[in-house]
């Protein structure tokens, strides 16, 4: 038995942050009906064709839900969505700002009627305030939110190359969704979830934010390298490769001077003596750096590192990932259905592998509309029923 057997989520959601928040839902076993508009779909599913000629986000973020067609701007559409809220657990959306109001699906008028329904909505900037109004693409609230400011190198700034603000938005209104659900445990009653993704964005710049609180100096662009410690960051080797490394207190910094920089006298360098001393002279101690791990491979620096307990990781790119050795130890992939064949995924995380007795749920990938007459059929709709729904354009 998984951990949400049993629970209904229906979800009006396009793009990433809610179909990733109930895809998440769904890996626990809760039953995720997708709601796409007939012909077209959720608008993610035609991002690119790299996965068997279907796009990587609606792949990423879909597994495991059910696809029913349905116009809901039709009176028939109206009353086929009821019947399936009428004993739902969790209505998700993240239609446009006032779309969800403007159909009756308020958290007010929704709760009057199913008292024990709760209600995640997914915006931008959050339903109110001067802001909500304002179109909210990832990109957008990765500025909005100072992300940028913080993010890329000295003479520019740079997005981050994941989806971080919808990925934000969808964590919080997924764990937001399970303690709504311990808490109608024990009070019978549904609520209401706002989730903004600046808001969620924000949260994640705490330390920036603190770092430059009582207008003090924000932390400055660093690339690949740490804004406030050093040495942290990326540094090349003598085999033309690219090794991460990390030093966290003064303890692994004379352990670095002696073990792995072969220089013990480095660590009384008066330059050198503190982080902030290290900062301020980086320049001048990436150059010592440089030179010790010039005559290195890649392998070798690591090797060295680890055996003195020096964090570090390789630079790896996607190729690399999908080939990782530690990934496979662990048995972290698992085979997915979809309708253009099987591909691999990655096992959710805390979740156990594929071979253990309690399998995670990785279930296929939906074509559009894929269970519309299943679903229909479930809600007692007649085979003539159903085909005058199709012929109205309604699903």
């Amino acid at each position: 038995m998984r951990p949400l057997d049993g629970i209904k989520v229906i979800a009006l959601e396009h793009a990433i942050a809610a179909p990733f928040c109930t895809r998440q839902l769904a890996d626990l076993g809760a039953r995720v009906i997708k709601i796409e508009r007939p012909g077209a779909g959720d608008f993610a599913r035609a991002y690119d064709a790299r996965v068997n000629g279907m796009s990587s986000h609606f792949v990423w973020t879909n597994r495991s839900k059910e696809s029913l067609t349905l116009d809901l701007k039709q009176d028939a559409a109206q009353s086929v969505l009821h019947d399936l809220l009428a004993d739902a657990d969790v209505l998700v959306q993240n239609l446009a700002p006032g779309a969800a109001d403007r159909l009756g699906l308020s958290y007010e008028v929704l709760s009057a009627r199913y008292p024990r329904i709760i209600v995640c909505g997914i915006s931008g900037y959050g339903p109110d305030g001067p802001y909500r109004d304002k179109k909210a693409y990832d990109l957008l609230i990765q500025s909005e939110s100072g992300f940028l400011s913080v993010t890329g190198s000295p003479e520019a700034s740079a997005k981050a190359g994941c989806s971080i603000a919808d990925i934000a938005a969808g964590m919080y209104a997924y764990t937001n969704i399970l303690s709504a659900l311990i808490q109608r445990g024990k009070t019978g009653k549904g609520s209401r979830i706002d989730i903004s993704m600046l808001e969620c964005m924000v949260e994640w710049m705490g330390f920036p934010l603190y770092y430059a609180v009582d207008d003090q100096t924000p932390p400055p662009r660093a690339g690949a390298a740490h804004a406030t410690i050093f040495p942290y960051g990326p540094f090349e080797t003598g085999d033309g490769k690219t090794v991460m490394l990390g030093l966290q207190n003064e303890r692994e910094w004379k352990i670095f001077c002696d073990k792995v920089l072969e220089q013990p006298a480095l660590a009384e360098d008066a330059r050198f003596a503190s982080n902030p001393k290290r900062l301020e002279n980086r320049d001048a101690l990436r150059a010592i750096i440089r030179e010790v791990f010039m005559r290195l491979s890649a392998p070798q620096l690591v090797s060295r590192l680890d055996a003195v307990g020096i964090a570090n990781a390789n630079l790896n790119e996607m190729h690399d990932v999908w080939q990782h050795a530690q990934l496979a130890a662990r048995e972290r992939w698992a085979n997915v259905a979809t309708p253009n064949g099987t591909i691999k995924a990655p096992i959710p995380p805390g979740m156990p592998s594929a071979s253990a007795a309690f399998a995670p749920r990785m279930d296929p990938i939906p074509a559009l509309g894929q269970h519309t007459d299943a679903i229909l059929t479930e809600l007692g709709r007649t085979s003539a029923q159903i085909e005058a729904l199709h012929a109205a354009q309604v699903v």
